[in-house]
């Protein structure tokens, strides 16, 4: 139905017809106080002889039963309208089987009101109440007809309230996406431009940021289809479009302010890798003198494994210093990421050697002290075993075996590496390192013997 209030009936309805039910329709809408007037005015004005008795009484009510179903015509076709437009609305953003279904149903809504606002039609059609000679048989059964016609109206449009009613979560949902749709694609454009503001500030300070106008660049499109609207890419997709942009705008924005930050720290850490590298060759330099005085003063075994360190520190040394100058052309070019990796290359280089530099002059303190008094370390080894035979004997009568077998193991372990001291040429180092593996061992044990316990167990 396409009816207005000015025009109620559809395209079909003859004139006539449709300018009698607007007469009417306009009667109804008069104020109280005009009705009379009008009333009289076609009492007094009209060529129609109006005759008293039953068919004049039978002929007001059909005309009020006219009425009656004229304003439930429009109702109807207000309702239809109003529904339509919340259908348009889910459709635009809804291509779910549920969203199909409610169109269908609609559909099949529509094709009902179809039938019964041609009845109505009919009816108004087939009965002519301005009639002079309309008898009091007509006039009732014209009356019979408006009504029943007028009921089917009313009923239908009970019928359209409560699909309408149905519609409540898809509508809402529906609503929602678009009162989402114009601020999310506001932002994407305004986090396009705060992108672009931010790019242009860095180049003015002299950084070229090459890569983050690329990605700028590759968000063209995606503001050309936000431009083009929803109507023609569809409501989810411009929301998620809109979104993302917005999301990889702020990105590229955040990225530009931190670039001056990040070429400053950048030239720090070249410096300062510079200065570790000068000093890690120094003392590298220093190693060989440790090693000789191992050499001199323990077994073979206490200095093997540090033969090749100052050769490897060399080689490290002068790795880190290749790759601190390719950083530097990096960073002279902004090549930022590059720039970037080969100071991590350069400083893993670096930390290795000093690793390997540092054990030397270390490995070298621990047998002097092991050499010059072996029973610290005994006894920290001893202790250790105690306290966790302690903490497995509490609260049993018995050690549960679990814990009891490892902790015998450490105590015959440590007992061997004591008995190798004895010899006339100690492997001071072997000692050390298997009264660190005891220890181990007994940590082991009693962080099981908590955890057990503290489970429940």
């Amino acid at each position: 139905m396409t009816a207005t209030p000015s025009e109620p009936y559809s395209p079909s309805v003859p004139r006539a017809h449709r300018k009698a039910l607007t007469d009417t329709l306009t009667l109804l809408a008069l104020p109280l106080v005009a009705a009379p007037v009008l009333l009289a005015a076609f009492a007094g004005g009209g060529t129609r002889r109006w005759f008293g008795g039953r068919a004049e009484s039978q002929r007001a009510e059909a005309q009020a039963a006219k009425d009656a179903a004229a304003a439930a015509f429009y109702e109807l076709d207000t309702a239809q309208r109003d529904l339509r437009i919340s259908i348009e609305t889910i459709t635009a953003v809804d291509d779910s089987p549920a969203a199909r279904r409610v169109v269908s149903d609609f559909e099949a809504l529509g094709r009902r009101i179809d039938e019964v606002s041609h009845r109505y039609i009919d009816a108004v059609d087939a009965h002519d109440l301005d009639r002079d000679d309309l008898e009091a048989s007509a006039a009732a059964h014209a009356r019979t007809e408006l009504t029943r016609a007028k009921d089917e109206l009313l009923n239908v449009k009970r019928e359209l309230d409560r699909f309408g009613d149905s519609l409540g979560p898809l509508l809402g949902k529906a609503e929602t996406q678009l009162a989402r749709l114009a601020p999310a694609v506001e932002r994407a454009r305004q986090g396009l431009l705060a992108a672009s503001n931010a790019l242009d500030a860095v180049r003015g300070s002299g950084l070229r940021a090459d890569d983050l106008a690329a990605r700028l660049a590759a968000l063209g499109p995606e503001l050309t289809k936000l431009n083009q609207g929803a109507g023609q890419h569809g409501v989810p997709q411009t929301l998620e479009r809109a979104e993302r942009v917005a999301r990889e705008a702020g990105a590229v924005r955040a990225e530009a302010e931190r670039l001056p930050e990040k070429a400053a720290e950048i030239d720090h850490r070249l410096v300062s890798l510079r200065t570790r590298a000068q000093a890690l060759t120094t003392r590298a330099g220093q190693v060989e003198p440790v090693l000789s005085e191992l050499r001199r003063r323990f077994s073979a075994a206490c200095w093997q494994d540090l033969q090749h360190v100052p050769e490897q520190a060399a080689e490290n040394v002068r790795q880190a210093e290749l790759k601190l100058k390719e950083a530097q052309a990096a960073r002279d070019a902004q090549r930022w990421p590059d720039a970037t990796a080969l100071l991590s290359t350069v400083r893993a280089l670096l930390n290795t050697t000093d690793e390997s530099v540092s054990a030397a002059r270390d490995r070298l303190q621990r047998l002097n002290a092991v050499q010059k008094d072996p029973q610290q370390e005994i006894d920290r080894t001893r202790f250790a075993i105690r306290d966790a035979q302690r903490l497995a004997m509490t609260g049993r009568s018995t050690p549960d075996p679990r814990h009891a077998r490892p902790l015998d193991d450490s105590v015959a372990r440590l007992e061997r590496a004591v008995t190798a001291l004895e010899g006339r040429h100690p492997d001071y180092w072997h000692f050390l390192t298997e009264t660190e593996a005891v220890r181990r061992t007994v940590a082991d044990v009693v962080a099981r013997i908590r955890e057990e316990r503290g489970g429940g167990h």
